[in-house]
C-alpha cells in the first residue's frame, strides 16, 4: 500500500518545489527572445506550457519520496510557481509589472500540471517520462512554432462620475494638473504594481495646435495631442511617444505603451452640466491589444484600466471642489517658505 507523507513540508522537503521553480527560471532563459533567434516570453508555448512544467515537475519529484493527497498536488504546484516567478525577478531577466500580472494565470496552470502528473503517478508506471516530456515540451514546441503576428485590436473602457463643480472648474484642472501627489493617485493599481507615478499634465498651445504635456516618474514622458476640443465640454487625443519617453527600467518591455503588444489609441474627457454648480464627469480611454492570451491580457487590461479612470475621476473632483485648498497642496515647500518669512518679518519687529 502506498505510504502518505505529512503535507506540512519541513525544510528538508522543500527541494521538490524549488527543483519545478528551477525548471520555470531554465526555461525563462530558453524564452530569451531577440537577439539570440528563439522565442521570447510572450509565445504562446511558453505561457501556458512553462508553469504546467513547473508544477509536474514538483510533484513528481515529491512523489518519489512517497505518496502525496490531492491536496499537495494543488497547493504545492501553485508555490513552486510563485517560486518560479520570484526567481526571474531575483536574476533580472522579468520586471516586476509583467511579474505581478502573470501570477494569478500561472498559479491555476501550474496547479493543472501538478494534478496532471499526480494522476500520472498514481495510475501508470511512467510518470519519469511524463516529467520530462512536461519539462522538454514548452522550449521544444516554442522553436518549432513561428511567432504569431498579432493583429492588435481595440479595446474600449468607459467611466462616469457626478462632480459637485462646475464644468469650467473641472476643465482647467484637466488642462492644467501640475504637482501630483502620490497620495492623490496611489489606490489606481497601476501604480501599485511598479508603473511610474503622474507627476503634471499640462496644455500647451504649439504651431501644430494643442499638446497636453505629460511627466511622469522615472524621466517618462510624452504628449497627448489634441484631436477634438470644445470647451468646457469636451476633448479627445492621442498620444505621442519619442525615443526617449519611456527610459531602460521604466516599464517592462512587455506592457510597454506603444509595444509590440499593448498599445493606447485615445482618451477623452465629456462635461455634460447637470445645473451650474455640477458636472457629470466621463472619461473613455481606447486601446490596442494583441497577445497569444488576449482572453487573460484583455481582462487584466480591463481591469487596470477601469480601476485608473474611477481613481483620476475622483483626482479631478477632489481639485475641482477644493481649488483654495488645492493651490497650498500642491505646492507645500513654497508655502512653508512664505510662512517662515512671515515669521522672520514678525520677530525683526
Amino acid at each position: 500500500m502506498a505510504r502518505f507523507v505529512d503535507d506540512s513540508l519541513p525544510f528538508s522537503a522543500w527541494w521538490p518545489l524549488v527543483a519545478g521553480a528551477v525548471v520555470g527560471i531554465v526555461l525563462r532563459l530558453g524564452f530569451a527572445g531577440s537577439p539570440y533567434g528563439l522565442p521570447d516570453a510572450m509565445h504562446w508555448a511558453f505561457i501556458y506550457l512553462t508553469p504546467m512544467a513547473v508544477g509536474a515537475v514538483t510533484v513528481y519529484l515529491a512523489e518519489r519520496q512517497a505518496r502525496r493527497t490531492f491536496a499537495y498536488y494543488v497547493w504545492a504546484p501553485i508555490i513552486a510557481t510563485a517560486l518560479f516567478v520570484g526567481g526571474t525577478l531575483l536574476i533580472l531577466v522579468e520586471g516586476l509589472i509583467c511579474a505581478i500580472l502573470i501570477v494569478p494565470l500561472f498559479a491555476g496552470l501550474g496547479l493543472v500540471g501538478g494534478v496532471i502528473m499526480g494522476v500520472i503517478c498514481r495510475l501508470t508506471n511512467w510518470p519519469r517520462h511524463a516529467a520530462y516530456a512536461f519539462a522538454v515540451l514548452p522550449l521544444a514546441l516554442g522553436i518549432a512554432t513561428p511567432e504569431a503576428s498579432h493583429h492588435l485590436r481595440d479595446g474600449i473602457v468607459e467611466r462616469r462620475i457626478v462632480v459637485a463643480a462646475p464644468a469650467a472648474s473641472i476643465w482647467k484642472h484637466i488642462h492644467d494638473a501640475r504637482d501630483i501627489r502620490r497620495e492623490e493617485v496611489q489606490d489606481a493599481w497601476i501604480y501599485r504594481i511598479g508603473v511610474p507615478l503622474p507627476i503634471a499634465g499640462v496644455t500647451e498651445q504649439t504651431g501644430t495646435g494643442r499638446v497636453r504635456r505629460i511627466s511622469m516618474g522615472k524621466h517618462v514622458h510624452f504628449d497627448q495631442v489634441v484631436a477634438e476640443w470644445s470647451e468646457n465640454r469636451h476633448v479627445r487625443w492621442t498620444y505621442r511617444f519619442d525615443h526617449d519617453s519611456f527610459p531602460p527600467g521604466a516599464l517592462d518591455d512587455h506592457v510597454r505603451i506603444g509595444g509590440r503588444h499593448f498599445d493606447l489609441v485615445d482618451t477623452e474627457y465629456t462635461l455634460d452640466p447637470v445645473d451650474a454648480q455640477t458636472t457629470a464627469l466621463a472619461i473613455r480611454i481606447r486601446y490596442r491589444m494583441g497577445t497569444d492570451f488576449d482572453w487573460y491580457a484583455d481582462l487584466l487590461a480591463r481591469m487596470l484600466i477601469g480601476n485608473f479612470e474611477e481613481v483620476i475621476l475622483r483626482f479631478y473632483e477632489r481639485r475641482a471642489k477644493a481649488p483654495a485648498i488645492g493651490s497650498s497642496i500642491l505646492r507645500p515647500e513654497l508655502e512653508r517658505q512664505r510662512a517662515l518669512e512671515e515669521l522672520g518679518t514678525i520677530g525683526a519687529r
